[in-house]
């Protein structure tokens, strides 16, 4: 699917708290001879600092990688919404996978290379079928029809609690899903831990009919079945004519488990930063400093000759 992006006003950078491991300095030692052809990095709690910037060392080191001639693709579960920060925090170049891989966009070419959605009526069935396991929950969604817009308020219910100073529609329970397609729906729990959530979505949510994860935000995601960031880096990957197996990844939260494991498996190399999730520090074949801490600058930068 290709389509022109609309110019948009700015949006302000969602912010990640650091946590445990933020501002941990790891040495890293000789990293071995492997080089990427790409390198792909989420961006809230691992390219950028608490603070929802990018460092004067992770500026320069995302340069230097361009000037060796290998990409820096960010992979995000922001939506399309929030395009504008992530285009600046890429420097305005290459390509962005936004929305968990359901919206992937050539910022050179300022073309939509995939917009996917997940239809209402399948939406409400996995959102019913979490919630006959957990309990009712409170419900927020980007409407696939809206989300291309700038500053489009979410539709979230009354009670969700959003953690970002966004704008957002504050609607009944029953008016929170729109007539047409999502992009996500987030779901939050009064009484469940967001792994806990997680882990009762996963039990009853077949991959045919959506994916589930979480971003470490305190609230699950449901996306349309087959959008993970590992296919919407393929998106990028095949964009670029580089193969799963010559890129470098890094990532912090469940939601990044999808590509690291793909990388995994190609025979790439992924990277967990030191405040990451207990699931990602396990799969991830590496290790860096905390975001805080310039971690991925700092590996990137003991990859140069």
């Amino acid at each position: 699917m290709t389509a022109h992006i609309p110019a948009r006003a700015a949006n302000t950078l969602p912010k990640h708290s650091g946590g445990e491991g933020s501002d941990v300095v790891l040495e890293l030692g000789d990293l071995g001879p492997w080089r990427p052809q790409l390198v792909a990095t989420d961006l809230d709690g691992t390219l950028l600092t608490s603070q929802g910037t990018v460092s004067d060392r992770t500026r320069a080191a995302m340069d230097a990688s361009w000037a060796a001639g290998v990409p820096v693709v960010g992979v995000t579960g922001r939506g399309p919404r929030l395009l504008d920060s992530v285009r600046t925090t890429l420097g305005g170049r290459g390509v962005a996978v936004l929305a968990q891989g359901g919206f992937v966009v050539d910022l050179d070419a300022d073309e939509v290379l995939r917009a996917v959605g997940l239809p209402r009526d399948e939406a409400h069935a996995v959102v019913a079928a979490i919630e006959a396991v957990t309990g009712p929950l409170i419900i927020a969604v980007e409407d696939a029809a809206t989300q291309s817009e700038a500053l489009t308020p979410l539709r979230v219910q009354h009670g969700f609690d959003w953690p970002y100073p966004e704008p957002a529609d504050l609607l009944p329970r029953e008016q929170v899903l729109p007539d047409g397609p999502v992009l996500k729906v987030f779901l939050r729990s009064e009484t469940l831990g967001q792994d806990e959530l997680l882990a009762l979505a996963l039990s009853v949510t077949d991959s045919s009919a959506a994916e589930v994860t979480h971003a470490g935000l305190g609230f699950i995601e449901v996306l349309p079945p087959g959008i993970t960031k590992a296919t919407g880096l393929a998106v990028a990957l095949e964009r670029f004519g580089v193969p799963m197996s010559e890129v470098l990844v890094f990532g912090d939260m469940p939601n990044d488990l999808p590509m690291i494991h793909a990388v995994n498996a190609a025979g790439g190399r992924s990277v967990a930063v030191a405040n990451a999730h207990p699931a990602v520090l396990a799969a991830a074949t590496g290790r860096t400093g905390g975001h805080d801490a310039d971690g991925v600058a700092r590996y990137l930068e003991a990859l140069q000759p």
